[in-house]
C-alpha cells in the first residue's frame, strides 16, 4: 500500500474520531513521549558552554530517533501505519479547540479568554472580544500547516521516519525555539529546522485554503502580506485565511506583559470581528481538509495505490 492510501485512510480516520480520549487517559499519547525526549535533552544538555553547538547535538540524537522509531513501526505493516499516522495528526481536535473559543466568546468574554489561552501563547487577560477572534482564526490557520498539511506532506515524502522527525522538530521548536536568555542558543537547531521542515508545507497550506475558497487570483497578495508576519511560514496559512474569510489578522497583542506593535496582516479586512468568523474559520479547516485529502487520493491513484 502507498503512502498516499495509507495517508488517505488516516486523514480519514482521524477526521472521524479524532483524540480517543479514553486511549490517552490509561497511556501517554505519542506527542507527550516526544514532550518528555525534548524535555530530557533540554534538562541535560542546555547548561554550560557551547549551548548552540549542544543544540545541534540533540537535535541530530531526537532526528536520529525519530528515524529509527519511524523505521521500525514501519515493519508492523500499513494498518499499524494508518493508525499512527492518524494519531499525530489533528483535524479534529484542532476544529473542535477553535470551535470552543467561538460557543464560549457567546458566552461571556472571561469564558472567552480563558478558551483562547488553550491554543495561543499571547497574554489573554484584558483581550477583547476581536482580540479573541484574531487569535482564534490565526491558531486555526498556523495550525492547519502545523498540525496537518506539514505532517501529511512529511509522511508522503519520508513515510513514518520523515512524519516522526518533522514532529519531534514541530514539539522541539515549541518548547525550546524562543529568542530568550535559556534558548537563544540552544534553541536556535530547532527553531532553524523548523523553519526549513515547514518551508513548502506552509505555501502549501496557503495555496489549499486559497483553492477551497476561490481566492487563488490573491496569491500574489497573500504572498506579499505573508512578508509582514514575523514568522518566515505562520504567514502564508495567517494571510491566506484572512483573504478568504475577509478578516485583518495579526496585529498588536502583548506578551509577557509587553505590547508588541506588529502590522495587520491584510488590513483591508473586517476587524470588528467575533464568534461568526471563528465558525467560519472552522468551516474553512474543513474545507481546506477535504481539499488536502482530494489531493492526496490524486496522488494515490497516479502512484497506483
Amino acid at each position: 500500500m502507498s503512502t498516499a492510501l495509507v495517508l488517505t485512510f488516516a486523514m480519514i480516520l482521524d477526521a472521524a474520531l479524532g483524540e480517543p480520549r479514553w486511549l490517552w487517559r490509561r497511556l501517554p499519547h505519542p506527542a507527550v513521549l516526544m514532550g518528555r525526549a525534548v524535555g530530557w535533552v533540554d534538562q541535560h544538555f542546555n547548561q554550560g558552554t557551547l549551548r548552540r553547538l549542544k543544540g545541534i547535538a540533540a537535535m541530530v540524537l531526537l532526528g536520529a530517533i525519530a528515524i529509527l522509531s519511524g523505521w521500525m513501526l514501519a515493519w508492523f505493516g500499513p494498518l499499524i501505519e494508518i493508525l499512527i499516522v492518524a494519531i499525530l495528526l489533528a483535524q479534529k481536535s484542532l476544529v473542535d479547540h477553535v470551535r470552543d473559543v467561538a460557543d464560549a466568546l457567546r458566552l461571556s468574554l472571561g469564558d472567552a479568554r480563558h478558551a483562547v489561552a488553550r491554543i495561543v501563547g499571547r497574554d489573554t487577560a484584558t483581550m477583547t472580544a476581536p482580540a479573541i477572534a484574531r487569535g482564534a482564526i490565526e491558531s486555526a490557520a498556523e495550525n492547519l500547516s502545523d498540525g496537518i498539511i506539514a505532517p501529511a506532506f512529511w509522511f508522503l515524502i519520508g513515510g513514518l521516519p520523515g512524519l516522526l522527525l518533522y514532529k519531534i522538530t514541530n514539539t522541539a521548536d515549541s518548547m525550546i525555539g524562543y529568542r530568550n536568555e535559556r534558548y537563544e542558543e540552544f534553541g536556535w537547531a530547532a527553531a532553524r529546522l523548523d523553519d526549513l521542515l515547514n518551508v513548502i508545507p506552509a505555501r502549501l497550506t496557503a495555496l489549499m485554503i486559497a483553492l477551497s475558497h476561490g481566492v487563488t487570483r490573491a496569491l500574489p497578495d497573500i504572498a506579499a502580506d505573508a512578508r509582514l508576519h514575523r514568522s518566515p511560514n505562520a504567514g502564508w496559512p495567517e494571510a491566506a485565511m484572512a483573504r478568504a474569510l475577509n478578516v485583518s489578522l495579526s496585529g498588536p497583542r502583548s506578551y509577557d506583559g509587553r505590547m508588541r506593535d506588529f502590522p495587520y496582516v491584510f488590513d483591508a479586512g473586517q476587524k470588528e470581528i467575533g464568534a461568526p468568523q471563528i465558525d467560519a474559520a472552522c468551516t474553512a479547516l474543513w474545507r481546506s481538509w477535504a481539499t488536502a485529502l482530494m489531493a492526496t487520493i490524486a496522488v494515490a491513484v497516479v502512484t497506483g495505490g
